[in-house]
């Protein structure tokens, strides 16, 4: 895709995750001196730059061996539909390729994309959660 490049990194300032994470709506981006030490301390982040503008971004962390977590995977509404999404879920799959089990918690109306990017629904297991956040 011209004009976006996604290169591994964990270094952002406060403003670009805010306006990244509350393009989306998302309630972490209330906090993003938090959401600075996160991207600190993620095994893995993959983010999408159309020059200075962070478009999107994935973050894992993982057990160094057998199974990886996806835990943010967010792309701007005006980059949404150009692929980007898929190409960081690409890069994930890339670098934790060896292990036995990627995972990945979707919003129900996010699972066909999830699908699309080879994951499949369980049918045995729910996902629970402790928090304060609303999204």
């Amino acid at each position: 895709m011209p004009g976006v490049d996604i290169r591994e990194t964990h270094e952002f300032t406060v403003r670009q995750l805010e306006e990244l994470f509350l393009s989306v709506e998302w309630s972490s981006g209330h906090y993003p001196e938090r959401l600075v030490k996160a991207m600190r301390n993620f095994e893995t982040v993959f983010a999408a730059w159309d020059g200075d503008t962070l478009a999107g971004l994935i973050c894992a962390m993982d057990d160094g061996s057998m199974t990886a977590y996806v835990h943010y995977l967010l792309v701007r509404p005006e980059y949404q539909g150009m692929g980007i999404g898929k190409r960081l879920v690409g890069r994930v799959k890339e670098r934790y390729a060896d292990y036995l089990r990627i995972v990945v918690i979707a919003y129900d109306d996010e699972v066909g994309f999830y699908e699309s990017c080879g994951f499949e629904k369980s049918c045995v297991s729910s996902p629970l959660f402790i928090t304060s956040l609303w999204t």
